[in-house]
């Protein structure tokens, strides 16, 4: 990655993106962030406003229009409705974000004529239920509409290289952690109960396990992707290579305050279907890269405990 690039992040004032910016830019690029605030905040961008762009990536003709003027060189597409269940509850919407944002997207990276390398964020949701950790040949699979949206997107971006030639690399996120969450998903959701005073925790499933990388270990993986030269369309794993069950976070919390935290099952959080494991194998991301996570659980749960929600 040159030096002073001109990036476009969608979605980047959301939780990832905007960690990604604020990364982006300490490296030395022009980062101009293009979100529509339906989960993002506009602080969070890090940008000024001459490089906010307030849109809607479902709306075609203003897309277009923020990427004719911005003209970028990279485009990391992180625009998307992830929250599992709310994809679920609404399918339709996800897909129009999802699948026909991201042709917009694709499109308009097309119509620019200066993009020359393009990530596009998809997600461990493709992969299906399987114990041990999945490298990125592992059969895709996946069990809910936001996987299916997500499996969509790397069809498309697949696409959008054989047409164009342009670099294309596809980041399949694990579970991520850190500040500024905007999903009520594990990690914000106990924090969100501990920072408000109670040690009585209401929580769904126990048992599962995830692997839980922080959103700066992430921001990292992807500026050494963009960085990689890697040519042509190609697909990596972004996750920390551990997994940890429901419990051993509450430990990770208990920890971290010094206090003994108590867990309620709270029947309407638990998910009727469930998978128990979802392991990250990331040695392709290592080796393509010299990446390697620096953040555990415990140093991002401390950072977490000091955040004021």
């Amino acid at each position: 990655m040159a030096t002073g690039a001109r990036i476009l992040i969608t979605g980047g004032a959301g939780f990832i993106g905007s960690a990604l910016s604020k990364h982006l830019q300490e490296k030395g690029n022009t980062v101009h962030v293009l979100d529509n605030l339906s989960f993002g905040k506009r602080e969070l961008a890090g940008v000024v406003d001459a490089q906010f762009h307030l849109a809607d990536i479902r709306d075609r003709e203003v897309t277009m229009a923020v990427f004719e003027h911005v003209k970028p060189e990279q485009v990391l597409h992180l625009a998307a409705i992830h929250f599992i269940p709310y994809c679920n509850q609404h399918p339709v919407e996800a897909a129009e974000i999802n699948i026909n944002g991201t042709i917009n997207v694709l499109d308009a990276c097309e119509k620019a004529g200066s993009v020359r390398q393009v990530f596009a964020a998809s997600t461990a949701a493709v992969y299906p239920i399987a114990n041990g950790a999945m490298d990125e040949l592992h059969a895709t699979g996946p069990m809910d509409i936001y996987g299916i949206t997500k499996l969509a997107t790397e069809k498309l971006v697949s696409e959008f290289h054989l047409r164009t030639g342009i670099a294309t690399i596809i980041g399949r996120f694990f579970n991520a952690f850190g500040p500024n969450e905007t999903n009520p998903h594990l990690i914000p959701e106990i924090q969100q109960q501990v920072l408000s005073g109670t040690r009585t925790l209401k929580l769904g499933n126990l048992d599962p396990k995830r692997d839980f990388i922080h959103t700066e270990d992430m921001s990292r993986a992807m500026a050494a992707l963009l960085n990689s030269q890697t040519k042509g369309h190609d697909t990596f794993n972004i996750g920390r290579g551990i997994e940890y069950s429901v419990r051993e976070i509450v430990e990770a919390f208990e920890r971290q305050l010094g206090e003994k935290l108590t867990i309620e099952v709270d029947p309407s959080r638990v998910r009727k279907v469930e998978r128990m494991h979802l392991l990250a194998d990331v040695e392709k991301l290592k080796r393509t890269t010299g990446w390697e996570p620096k953040w555990g659980i415990d140093e991002g749960v401390a950072t977490l405990l000091k955040e004021i929600r």
